[in-house]
């Protein structure tokens, strides 16, 4: 069905193709997953199959890419819209309608179908993809994982024979991913489509790809084949492989249900060995270093996102809480998005929110920043009520990366952005390239931020934001197509910071992240908090937010992999040691 011959991708300014010598087949009716660090050409290869390489992004496409026998370096993406829907990391940029019904009508209607049929697929889609409630709704009072799927959706409904996903998962909560990944099985299974996927959140959906692409750096030949065979030499891997390997299985367990019936004998030895204690903020963490006030409203952050409002002197930050939320309620139009919320964060401590798409999560966050008005209940950060405070001051005390961390990015290079951020902040000059450095390894000072893959563009904007160094810093889905060394080095800045007194609330469906990092665990449902304790106590017993180690390993409640090698490398009390 697509076919690769010889492919090399070179954009300009580059001194190395971003793909070079891909010759590989999918055939039909198969899930194909591409998988790789980030940054390695997994959407310039999606690209090339939709014909967006090179006729919108531009760059020179050498060799042959053809699908079902169309070329796309002769066929542009409207001469393929018939045979080839895809989905990229954004959906924002996908969306041409205003509503959710229109928007799953607009493809069909480009293609001339007609109007019976139409409505048909659009009830049928409304229904695979949970979105009958919203049919009515405005796509931008939805929540990000609702976009998600309102845009797999759109892409559905015209009945293509290629289907083209970066990312598909990467906004949605647990179970709406697992809604998606079961319709795109059978859209496989039964009607034969062909899909082509880039994801990183491997543990999702390694077990239901019939074939995987691993990309192991950017111009390197692809390496094809099964996916326990590609599991098996990836720098990439899901947590089941991590246990896989460290336990010794073979062959390597792709699924949950997999491992658990190879787990007997590692739950048998890890039943003689202790459970860590569970991590909670330091009892006396170190103050966070205070900086300056800027001279004037930051451009890249709060200035721009929230403009001026009436100022309110800047007062000490308070010995208690960073943060204290009290019956919080706020009504956005018809919808009730938060209701009752009473939440509070301590210094050095990190809070986990989760819950299902439109739960509330986002909202929460852009209240505590100070961009919506809380319609009942009070919110204080730093001592301060962030919607009536001036951004520059509310700046020294929070900062907000967002989903789309475009938001944040307006300069022309990342060594310009670091630059403001660095003057902005009121920090030593290289302060924040140090951590885009650390972040996101390799990227040149003279590149474009539109230039860089959706994982590496948020890895900026965090740098960014960090940059100055706040109190209470706010991540909205943080790992959004990061991958997992990219995580890794994630969390690694995040626990730095979180040793240091800064506290940390990060809104996410990566249970895995939380897993790792999380002191304390937030549940919203419908906008209410439903669930509020220490990680190991909440999500043990969840099927939706246990990480996979977790599950394998039930009734033990270890969480991560890293806690099951400590373990195992580790004396055991009264044996003795070789």
């Amino acid at each position: 069905m697509i076919r690769f011959e010889q492919v090399s991708v070179r954009y300009e300014g580059t001194d190395r193709p971003t793909l070079s010598g891909v010759d590989l087949t999918v055939p039909e009716g198969e899930l194909v997953l591409l998988v790789g660090p980030s940054g390695v050409g997994k959407s310039t290869l999606l690209g090339a199959v939709s014909g967006l390489v090179p006729h919108f992004t531009g760059g020179v496409l050498t060799g042959r890419v053809t699908v079902d026998g169309r070329d796309t370096r002769t066929h542009k993406p409207r001469e393929l819209a018939d045979l080839v829907g895809t989905v990229g990391q954004d959906p924002l940029a996908h969306f041409v309608t205003d509503t959710v019904e229109d928007e799953l009508a607009y493809g069909m209607e480009s293609l001339g179908l007609a109007p019976g049929v139409m409505r048909r697929r659009v009830e049928e889609t409304l229904d695979l993809l949970g979105l009958a409630e919203l049919r009515d709704r405005p796509i931008a009072t939805l929540s990000g994982g609702q976009q998600q799927r309102v845009a797999i959706g759109s892409v559905l409904t015209p009945h293509p024979k290629v289907l083209v996903l970066d990312e598909p998962t990467s906004a949605l909560d647990p179970a709406a991913a697992e809604d998606v990944l079961a319709v795109l099985q059978r859209l496989v299974h039964d009607l034969g489509t062909t899909v082509l996927m880039a994801e990183h959140r491997l543990e999702r959906v390694v077990q239901y790809a019939d074939q995987v692409v691993l990309l192991p750096s950017p111009g390197a030949s692809p390496v094809m084949g099964t996916p326990a065979d590609v599991m098996a030499v990836s720098p990439v891997r899901p947590p089941v492989v991590a246990l896989g390997r460290l336990a010794g299985w073979e062959p390597l367990p792709l699924s949950v249900r997999d491992a658990r019936r190879r787990a007997a004998g590692l739950r048998e030895r890890l039943a003689r060995i202790p459970l860590p204690a569970p991590e909670g903020p330091s009892p006396s963490p170190a103050p966070p270093e205070p900086l300056p006030a800027p001279a004037a409203v930051p451009p890249t952050f709060l200035g721009r996102l929230l403009g001026r409002r009436p100022h309110t002197a800047p007062g000490p930050l308070p010995d208690g809480d960073v943060t204290r939320v009290e019956g919080l309620g706020v009504r956005r139009g018809r919808v009730e998005a938060l209701r009752r919320v009473s939440l509070s964060v301590a210094p050095g401590e990190t809070v986990a929110l989760m819950g299902r798409n439109g739960a509330g999560k986002s909202t929460l966050l852009t209240t505590l920043v100070g961009m919506i008005e809380p319609t009942t209940g009070s919110v204080l950060v730093g001592g301060l009520p962030p919607s009536r405070t001036e951004p520059r001051t509310m700046a020294r005390r929070v900062g907000l990366v967002p989903q789309e961390p475009r938001d944040l990015l307006y300069a022309d290079t990342v060594a310009a952005e670091c630059a403001a951020a660095d003057s902005d902040a009121g920090a030593p000059a290289g302060s924040c390239r140090a951590l885009v450095s650390e972040l996101l390894p390799g990227v040149p000072d003279d590149t474009h931020p539109r230039d860089l893959s959706e994982g590496q563009r948020l890895a900026l904007a965090l740098a960014l934001v960090l940059t100055a160094r706040p109190p209470l810093l706010l991540l909205d889905e943080p790992t959004r197509g990061l991958d997992y060394a990219a995580k890794a080095r994630l969390v690694g800045v995040l626990r730095r910071l979180a040793s240091k007194g800064h506290a940390i609330v990060l809104a996410t469906h990566d249970v895995e992240l939380t897993a790792e990092l999380a002191h304390r665990v937030v549940i919203l449902a419908d906008g209410e908090v439903v669930a509020d304790g220490p990680t190991r106590q909440v999500v043990v017993s969840s099927p939706a937010f246990a990480p996979q180690t977790a599950k394998i390993l039930a009734p033990q409640e270890w969480l991560t992999v890293a806690q099951v090698r400590a373990a195992l490398e580790a004396p055991v009390p009264g044996e003795p040691t070789a």
